[in-house]
C-alpha cells in the first residue's frame, strides 16, 4: 500500500494539472471500488473549480470551491494517470490495462486524470462542506509538519507497552507512516522494533523523530518506493527502494558503519519487520 512519500509524490505530479483547474467532465465507470461511490459524485464534480490539491496522511484531497473536497485513497494497487496535458509529456505503461480505469476527470484545460485500480482496494468519496470526514477525524499530526515534535512523540508514547513499531503505525499517533519507512527509521535510530514504546528515553525519541523526517524527505525526493504498483503521475518509477537499509533485506549484512550484524525479519501484528539484532536495541 502506498505510504506518505508515494502519495506525496503523486500529489506533486498532479499539482500542475489539477490545482486551479476547472472540471469539465467526469466519468464513473463502476458504482464502487472498496466502498460504493457517492451517488452524486458526477453532479458535484462537474464544473467544480479545484482550489487546492492536498495530502492528509495517505489520502489525496482536492478542495472544491463551495463544494467540499474530493477524497481519494489509492489502496493496494491504485495509480493516478495523467494524459492529454502536453503531448509526449506522459507515458502510459502498457501493463496498466485500461479496463482498470474506474474514475476519470477531464479538465477544461485538456488534462485527463484517471484512477486506475486493478484490485479495487482504493476509494473515492466526497467530504461535504463543513463536515469532517470520519476517515480523517482521528488522524495524528503529519510527520513533516510543525505539530510533530519530539515532545509530541514523547507524550504519545508515555506509558505505552505496545512495541514501538506498532505504535508508529498507529495513525492516531502520527499520520502517514507505514511498514517500509518505520522499519527504515527505526534502523537509523538504532531501536529494536519490538521494544516497548513507553520504555524509550526522550533523547532516543528525539533521534527517532529526526530520522523519521529524514527518511520521508529522502523518499519523497526519490519519487517514493516502487515495489510492485507505485508509479509517479508521469508513469515513472520511484527509486527509494534502492536505498533501503533493512526493508526486504533479510539475511543481508547490516549497512550501519562498523556493524557486523545480519538483517533479520520478525512478524509483528501480521506484518514483517526488518531490523538488525546487533545494532538495534
Amino acid at each position: 500500500m502506498p505510504e506518505l512519500p508515494e502519495v506525496e509524490t503523486v500529489r506533486c505530479g498532479l499539482l500542475p494539472h489539477l490545482e486551479g483547474a476547472r472540471i469539465a467532465r467526469v466519468e464513473v465507470r463502476r458504482p464502487d471500488l472498496r466502498w460504493p461511490l457517492p451517488p452524486d459524485l458526477v453532479q458535484v464534480l462537474t464544473g467544480a473549480h479545484i482550489t487546492a490539491l492536498r495530502r492528509r496522511s495517505k489520502y489525496l484531497l482536492a478542495d472544491l470551491q463551495d463544494r467540499g473536497s474530493l477524497l481519494i485513497h489509492l489502496g493496494m494497487s491504485g495509480r493516478m494517470l495523467v494524459q492529454g496535458a502536453g503531448m509526449g509529456e506522459f507515458h502510459r505503461d502498457p501493463a496498466v490495462l485500461p479496463r482498470h480505469d474506474h474514475f476519470v476527470i477531464h479538465t477544461e484545460a485538456g488534462a485527463t486524470v484517471t484512477l486506475n485500480d486493478a484490485r479495487r482496494f482504493g476509494m473515492v468519496d466526497l467530504v461535504r462542506e463543513g463536515v469532517e470526514h470520519p476517515l480523517l477525524a482521528h488522524l495524528g499530526p503529519e510527520p513533516l509538519g510543525e505539530d510533530f515534535t519530539p515532545a509530541t512523540l514523547t507524550a504519545a508514547f508515555a506509558g505505552r507497552r505496545a512495541p514501538v513499531k506498532q505504535a508508529l503505525l498507529d495513525q492516531r499517533i502520527v499520520a502517514g507512516l507505514g511498514n517500509i519507512y518505520v522499519s527504515e527509521a527505526l534502523h537509523r535510530a538504532g531501536l529494536d522494533p519490538r521494544r516497548p514504546a513507553g520504555q524509550i528515553e526522550a533523547a532516543q525519541l528525539a533521534g527517532l523523530h529526526s530520522h523519521i523526517r529524514d527518511v520521508l524527505t529522502e523518499a519523497i525526493a526519490a519519487g517514493g518506493s516502487s515495489l510492485r504498483d507505485h508509479r509517479q503521475a508521469s508513469g515513472e518509477l520511484g527509486y527509494f527502494q534502492h536505498s533501503f537499509r533493512v526493508y526486504g533485506r533479510e539475511g543481508a549484512p547490516c549497512p550501519a558503519p562498523g556493524c557486523s550484524g545480519v538483517i533479520a525479519r520478525v512478524v509483528q501484528s501480521g506484518r514483517s519487520s526488518f531490523y538488525c539484532p546487533a545494532c538495534q536495541q
